[in-house]
């Protein structure tokens, strides 16, 4: 019988979650209801348990306070998307009840669990049952009953898991979309793969990774168990350099990347599309990855971490932890009179255009991201940190970007609203209505207010056959989203433009903005306006660059 749990024990599951996690991330990403490129689910639960996975893979520490606040602090810094948030708060609330504990038991791991879902409950302002909020509520519930019977920690996450498993599979019955559908909510599927990566560990299950068998951490005992007394880990690692980079160009080749990358080192990842990819990888010499993603792109965001090097300085008791990339950045410079009264703009944009247009209309600081891009808590925290202004102002441009602004927002040491918009016509609305004369105040309402006049239509492809709001479309087929809802699909990207257009009360509206993405030229796009014009003679067209990967039209109406 186990009845206890130390840090280093919770260490190799998350370790354990967190490997088997990237094994499921594809099948996750297939549960998205919408058949659109999105940020999607299993990329963005994956890359916040890196995030937190990143904070404790070298620490030695036994106190399971200690390595619980750890992993909270990662996923928050690094979570993504909506499912990333969410996953952050669960992490939060976990390490919030073992704060100051040196190991768990079974009382405390139902204390762990409830503070674990009330705290996901309260960071979305409108919860919704059929969620990954049903899954940990219930996984909470499983874990207060069993405690009654037994106070074996093995049993107890078998419980757990075996809760996680049928809430979730309820979960359509829950949400008439996922029922429409025909899936299981993404969110709920990513945390049940985390619990059964989890489970695996405690049971002396193999962790499968990259197709090949692997152990989970190189730092604890081949064979998977709780805490043996007297036990000593040591850092011992072929890839001493944890690298991360970000490649920009046009036509990545994202798997043969991916490829190389793999067979470099150790705890590969590698994300993104034909134009921008993330790359992390442990390597014996920094040097080779760096090079090679030299040869494929542009590159930014470099960061290399020595290991080894803060292995002896955490053992030595020193907190300096050598980096050289952002982290290197200088203290911004004090602040003018006249800058502290400005409102500095945050906004996440994708697209060459769109980062001109944007630069244009007064942001200060551009965050890359998007469709299947989305940013970190960090990004936009770092982002807030950068600007010459103590008052700011941050646009997400993206409904799976809102909650990670939020989260950016509070964290921030600076004044910060985030103005909740959900398209990048949007965004453009919004930044028409600031005035930097205006209180920080009177712009979040002018702003708000401005964006909700917009009507943003979105034509691109369907990445899977589905049905949703009575609209079937194959995988590949054009289809047009109206303000986010799927609602029409075709043979083209035109036609669903022209669909598009049919579908939208024009009362009122004056004014088309046809944003043309990346892979439209300028004459195709001339040509749909040109049409669309021939139809609506009311209405005024104009055509601008927008460079939007994705997104072959997305459609302003004013």
């Amino acid at each position: 019988m186990h009845v206890t749990l130390d840090g280093q024990e919770l260490r190799a599951m998350v370790g354990a979650a967190l490997s088997w996690l990237r094994q499921h991330q594809a099948l996750i990403n297939a549960l998205n209801v919408f058949p659109v490129p999105d940020g999607d689910t299993g990329t963005n639960m994956t890359l916040t348990m890196t995030s937190a996975w990143n904070e404790i893979e070298n620490l030695r520490d036994d106190n399971i306070g200690e390595i619980a606040g750890k992993v909270a602090h990662g996923a928050l810094m690094g979570a993504r998307g909506n499912s990333g948030v969410i996953l952050s708060q669960i992490w939060r609330g976990f390490a919030r009840s073992l704060d100051h504990k040196s190991r768990m038991d079974a009382a405390d791991l139902v204390d762990a669990m409830r503070q674990a879902a009330e705290t996901a409950y309260k960071g979305v302002v409108k919860p919704v049952e059929g969620t990954v909020l049903t899954v940990i509520r219930e996984v909470a519930d499983e874990t207060q009953e069993i405690v009654q019977v037994t106070t074996d920690l093995r049993v107890i996450l078998e419980r757990m898991l075996q809760r996680a498993k049928s809430a979730e599979a309820r979960t359509p019955a829950l949400l008439p979309v996922l029922r429409e559908a025909g899936v299981v909510d993404s969110g709920g599927q990513g945390l049940v793969v985390i619990l059964e990566g989890m489970w695996r560990y405690v049971q002396g299950l193999p962790v499968e990774e990259h197709g090949r068998l692997r152990q989970v951490v190189d730092l604890v005992p081949e064979t998977a168990h709780f805490h043996a007394e007297g036990e000593e880990l040591h850092f011992d690692s072929a890839y001493p350099y944890d690298v991360q980079f970000i490649i920009s160009g046009h036509d990545l080749a994202v798997d043969d990347i991916r490829a190389t990358i793999e067979s470099l080192g150790d705890c590969p990842l590698v994300v993104g599309d034909s134009r921008l990819v993330k790359v992390h990888v442990h390597v014996p010499d920094p040097g080779v990855p760096i090079s090679y993603g030299a040869q494929c792109g542009s590159l930014r965001d470099v960061v290399v971490e020595d290991m080894q090097a803060q292995y002896q300085e955490f053992i030595s008791g020193r907190d300096e932890h050598p980096v050289i990339g952002p982290g290197m950045e200088q203290p911004p410079a004090a602040l003018t009179e006249k800058e502290e009264q400005l409102i500095g703009i945050v906004a996440v944009v994708a697209g060459e255009g769109m980062r001109r247009m944007f630069r244009s209309l007064g942001v200060t600081e551009l965050v890359q991201g998007g469709q299947t891009m989305n940013p970190s808590t960090a990004d936009i925290l770092q982002a807030l940190d950068r600007l010459p202004t103590d008052k700011a102002i941050v646009l997400p441009n993206n409904k799976n970007i809102v909650m990670a602004a939020e989260q950016a927002a509070k964290m921030s040491d600076k004044q910060v609203a985030v103005v909740p918009t959900k398209s990048l016509p949007q965004g453009i609305g919004a930044l028409l209505a600031l005035d930097q004369q205006a209180t920080l105040d009177g712009n979040v309402a002018a702003m708000l207010r401005a964006a909700n006049e917009v009507t943003t239509g979105e034509v691109t492809h369907a990445v899977r056959n589905a049905q949703i709001n009575g609209v079937e479309v194959r995988e590949g087929e054009a289809i047009g989203l109206l303000n986010g809802a799927l609602v029409t699909a075709g043979d083209s990207c035109e036609e669903v433009a022209q669909k598009l257009l049919a579908q939208i009360d024009l009362k009122d509206k004056e004014l088309v903005t046809i944003y043309h993405g990346a892979g439209v030229t300028e004459e195709q796009a001339g040509a749909l306006s040109e049409t669309l014009a021939q139809i609506y003679s009311d209405l005024e067209f104009e055509v601008l660059y927008g460079g939007q990967p994705h997104y072959p039209y997305l459609l302003s109406l004013e």
